[in-house]
């Protein structure tokens, strides 16, 4: 237990002080390319929120690609950071470039973290309408089965009735449809719709008929 322990404690201490440095290689180039004050001491934070962020919708599952592409603009940022003030990069002589950077930071780790903060594609509330629609699903499939119908003298091939479709399915599968649009621009397909319900195809073809 103490091994654990001593263990825990060493790569906390390691963190920590890898944290404390690149924080401070980030002032140090914030305030460099002018920013003074409370303001060079918010880009560092600024750079691990967005990190942290990105991480944290890495290990969610969803949406990587985003993720992904966060998780690296924070993390150039910082590594950039301690490489600039390890004697490559002349402080009292920074290029314009540089400035031009460190000022626009702030819009895009604004951009960065709204997105990643508001582009989740499935809520609570979307989870629960699912889960009740599935209920619903299984309700009707769980039901008596209906009488026999006499056969008539000539008989015809029956047609196939139109399956139903609760409301709350219905309503589920369009705001999955919307988001579907606002996040690729395109329409929804059935197969896709089928796959984001997780209904048999039948009722994914039903429920699309409900969305033309």
């Amino acid at each position: 237990m103490r091994a654990q322990l001593a263990r825990v404690d060493a790569v906390l201490v390691q963190a920590l002080i890898a944290a404390a440095l690149s924080f401070a290689h980030l002032h140090d180039i914030a305030s460099a390319a002018g920013q003074s004050g409370w303001k060079a001491w918010a880009y560092p934070v600024s750079v691990d929120l967005l990190l942290v962020a990105a991480w944290r919708r890495l290990r969610s599952g969803e949406a990587k690609a985003s993720g992904w592409c966060w998780f690296v603009i924070a993390l150039t940022a910082s590594l950039g950071a301690n490489v600039a003030t390890a004697g490559l990069l002349d402080m009292d002589q920074v290029p314009a470039w540089l400035r031009i950077l460190v000022a626009g930071w702030p819009a895009v780790a604004f951009l960065g973290g709204t997105l990643l903060a508001h582009s989740a594609p499935t809520t609570a509330d979307e989870d629960t309408e699912h889960g009740l629609a599935l209920d619903a699903i299984e309700g009707q499939e769980d039901g008596p089965d209906p009488a026999p119908e006499e056969p008539s003298a000539i008989e015809e091939p029956p047609e196939r009735p139109a399956m139903p479709v609760p409301t709350a399915l219905v309503q589920h599968a369009r705001k999955v449809a919307a988001e579907h649009h606002t996040r690729t621009g395109t329409r929804i397909d059935t197969p896709t719709l089928r796959a984001r319900l997780g209904v048999p195809a039948p009722m994914a073809e039903a429920i699309a008929a409900h969305l033309a």
